[in-house]
């Protein structure tokens, strides 16, 4: 039984289309869900690449698979702190960030693994968050980057921009994306 308060958003409670698509690729009824098996799968991508692949620029894309793994470090952490600001009815608009001077940056490269671990570890404290919140605070909204947004609806764009990341790289790689549902 899926909970109720991790159910899918509705339309009215993002506004921007980019935040629908990246929704719409989560697959299942449950956020908490997708975002589990995610770990897994930032694992298991990250093991099937090889050292060569992670610096290499693969066009039409202008960023590493190890600058991409930062970004969706960085990402993670910004929509983190936006949930835990909403779901406490934190009304202060939220301005947006530029990742693309993050990247470009390069102002936090380390090793691979600590960067995949580092991910991890963003993305596990984000779901600890999303299951101690009150199912009341699920629908709170608050503004980020000009544009209202439920907590639930945050929840569900970060899974997806996780998952748009990660076919990415899968993509670029030739590797295939595994889920724990394929595995």
């Amino acid at each position: 039984m899926t909970p109720i308060a991790s159910r899918r958003p509705t339309p009215a409670e993002t506004t921007l289309p980019y935040h629908r698509e990246l929704i719409e690729r989560v697959s299942g009824d449950c956020v908490l869900k997708a975002m589990d098996n995610q770990l897994f799968t930032i694992c298991e991508l990250a093991g099937s690449l090889c050292t060569e692949q992670l610096d290499k620029v693969h066009p039409p894309y202008a960023w590493t698979i190890r600058q991409v793994y930062e970004h969706c470090s960085n990402a993670e952490r910004v929509f983190g702190y936006r949930i835990m600001r909403f779901a406490a009815g934190d009304t202060t608009e939220l301005p947006g960030w530029d990742e693309n001077l993050y990247a470009d940056s390069r102002f936090g490269l380390g090793s691979f693994h600590q960067i995949v671990s580092e991910l991890g570890a963003l993305r596990q404290a984000n779901v600890a968050l999303l299951r101690r919140i009150t199912p009341n605070a699920w629908d709170r909204r608050g503004v980020a980057e000009k544009q209202t947004v439920t907590v639930r609806a945050l929840a569900w764009i970060a899974a997806g921009h996780l998952q748009h990341h990660l076919q990415i790289v899968a993509d670029r790689c030739k590797v295939p994306l595994k889920t724990q549902a394929t595995m």
